[in-house]
């Protein structure tokens, strides 16, 4: 297999492929310095093409590749060099990242369907899921509803015992225990001790797990409501900077508050009547401080001293009143330049979800939270971000400055965010920001969940483990199954974590002369479980779960979840005894 760029994704799918043993070369005009030992330290063939990419291509094996993964950083490239090998060898797989779903949907009526993935689309979903606090997985097996659960032994016991049939697809020792990937059903756990089974629905509640797989939690806190948007709008007209105007809007209510006590018990009226009630005396100190001057109520014909009370009233009352509105027009002109530019701060009760970094994948994240009716409010450095008018036109309230920033926190309100996602591009400023996330969060830091992106998946862990985070997630990790699977024939239907490790749910058809014809269940990997199989031939029956004696024949269409290096073994496997019969040298 080709890769076309050793950046980002492009790395994790060399890893991968060198790992599941199948022969990779890689072509990269610009490769990142941290990572151009990457191909000499795993014996990976690596060409630099620069203007002679159709010769650098050939001398790559384009002629008898099995597939080619155009990976560049730049959109322009990938497009261009998934164009040129469809040109030079129509024969080979061609597999391409790009960002633009529109050019993705075109460049595919080139390439074939499928081929063209989008490592933002693929790694959004994740997060979202985790911002909702969906407590289950839910996977969908050719119409048939499964889900991932996790589970808390109550007892100890086998768990074949505690949970049945559902295939477990990690066991860990209460919290912060070491994750055993796919254990058997035979093992013996402990009260505590942490599970994620995976089962139809069915199962599941006949296992006493349907709890986790009611409606989403519910999105009451997604909207302020009236009251929450008037308070909140009224608390952006009272920040610190309106002081002056929180002194004359209680120097009007004091006015008015004196003259309705003074007119009530003072003025007499003209009709007979000794005193006026506190209704009229407060709408006639109204239409004077306003100076409407109805002619219903006059200060005529009263004592003096009360007439010269309504000669200070109105004076005083246009005085005030006109710098009241003069000052509430600057507090209003000023919070609109401070959205626009990013300054203003976010008010209310809380309850949003706060994402960091607006790029293609926090984009992504966004239009994803905004579908499951969350309110969000963005944080975004670059004033310049192509992003940024696109997510205010959506009603997003965004911040610009640096979120490692308290003060940046602060505008965004953090300490009332129900969920945190940091998602720029930078291993450093992510992990700045986390830690800044984790103090101002203070005593909410283990209820709020908090995703935070991390290339460096070995970095990561090592951050998760030092720092007690729970959700550090590398984009590239996730993404590069769906681009192996494409390439070299493993249909890749979902992704999900248990705990923090990224599984994939995939297809995989069994070939008349591949590997897996004729071969039971209990022969596969340990470490990766088979969901459900369909037999050839009976496409309205799903076979599940399927039992260790049960034997692969061709035709079948086998749904395998585990690992994505287990998975690749397996496809390995299959395509092995084909692959050798074609001659097909890249396997």
């Amino acid at each position: 297999m080709i890769v076309c760029g050793l950046r980002g994704v492009g790395v994790r799918i060399v890893e991968q492929l060198h790992a599941a043993g199948t022969r990779v070369v890689v072509v990269d005009d610009d490769p990142d310095i941290a990572l151009a030992g990457l191909g000499a330290q795993l014996g990976i063939p690596q060409l630099r093409p620069g203007t002679h990419v159709e010769d650098t291509l050939w001398q790559a094996g384009l002629a008898g590749a099995a597939a080619v993964a155009c990976v560049e950083r730049d959109d322009l490239k990938a497009l261009g060099t998934a164009l040129l090998v469809r040109e030079l060898n129509p024969a080979a797989k061609v597999v391409v990242n790009l960002d633009n779903s529109a050019v993705g949907r075109g460049v595919a009526g080139v390439t074939g369907a499928g081929s063209v993935l989008d490592v933002a689309a693929l790694f959004a979903p994740s997060v979202i899921e985790t911002c909702t606090r969906e407590s289950a997985h839910r996977l969908d097996v050719e119409g048939e509803p499964f889900a991932v659960v996790e589970a808390t032994a109550a007892q100890a016991g086998t768990l074949r015992r505690l949970y049945g049939d559902l295939a477990p697809m990690g066991v860990a020792g209460g919290e912060g225990g070491e994750l055993l990937v796919c254990p058997g059903r035979d093992l013996e756990v402990r009260e505590g001790d942490r599970a994620w089974l995976l089962g139809a629905t069915e199962q599941l509640h006949a296992a006493g797990l349907g709890g986790s797989l009611g409606a989403a939690p519910p999105r009451a806190g997604a909207r302020l409501g009236a009251l929450g948007t008037i308070r909140e709008r009224a608390g952006a007209l009272m920040d610190e900077r309106d002081r002056g105007l929180r002194v004359l809007l209680g120097a009007v209510a004091a006015m008015v508050v004196v003259s309705t006590a003074v007119l009530r018990f003072a003025y007499h009226p003209s009709d007979g009547h000794t005193h006026l009630s506190v209704l009229d005396a407060a709408y006639f100190t109204v239409e004077t401080i306003s100076t409407v001057g109805f002619g219903d109520f006059s200060f005529s014909g009263q004592s003096q001293w009360l007439e010269a009370f309504g000669v200070l009233l109105i004076v005083l009352g246009a005085a005030v009143l006109t710098t009241l509105f003069s000052f509430i027009t600057n507090a209003l002109v000023r919070r609109r330049i401070d959205q626009s530019l990013g300054r203003a701060r976010v008010r209310g009760a809380g309850g949003h979800v706060l994402v960091v970094g607006l790029g293609a994948v926090g984009m992504r994240v966004l239009e994803g939270l905004i579908a499951h009716d969350k309110r969000v409010v963005v944080i975004e450095r670059d004033e310049s971000n192509p992003y940024l008018n696109q997510a205010r036109a959506m009603g997003v309230r965004v911040v610009v400055g640096d979120a490692t920033l308290q003060t940046t926190l602060d505008l965004a309100n953090l300490r009332g965010a129900a969920a945190v996602a940091i998602l720029t591009s930078d291993d450093l400023a992510n992990i700045e920001t986390g830690l800044a996330v984790r103090d101002g969060l203070g005593e909410r830091w283990f209820d709020v969940p908090v995703v935070l992106r991390v290339f460096d998946r070995a970095l990561g862990q090592r951050v998760q483990r030092s720092f007690h985070f729970h959700h550090v997630w590398s984009t590239s990790a996730i993404a590069a199954p769906w681009f192996i699977g494409v390439a070299l024939g493993l249909d890749v239907m979902a992704t999900f974590f248990v705990d923090h490790e990224p599984f994939l749910l995939a297809r995989l058809t069994v070939a008349a002369r591949g590997g897996l014809a004729g071969v039971a269940m209990r022969e596969l990997s340990a470490r990766m479980r088979v969901v459900a199989i369909r037999r050839a031939g009976e496409e309205q029956r799903l076979e599940h779960p399927p039992r260790r004696d049960t034997r692969f024949a061709p035709g079948d269409q086998a749904y395998l979840a585990g690992p994505s290096e287990e998975l690749l073994k397996v496809l390995r496997r299959e395509q092995s005894e084909d692959a050798q019969a074609a001659g097909v040298a890249a396997l």
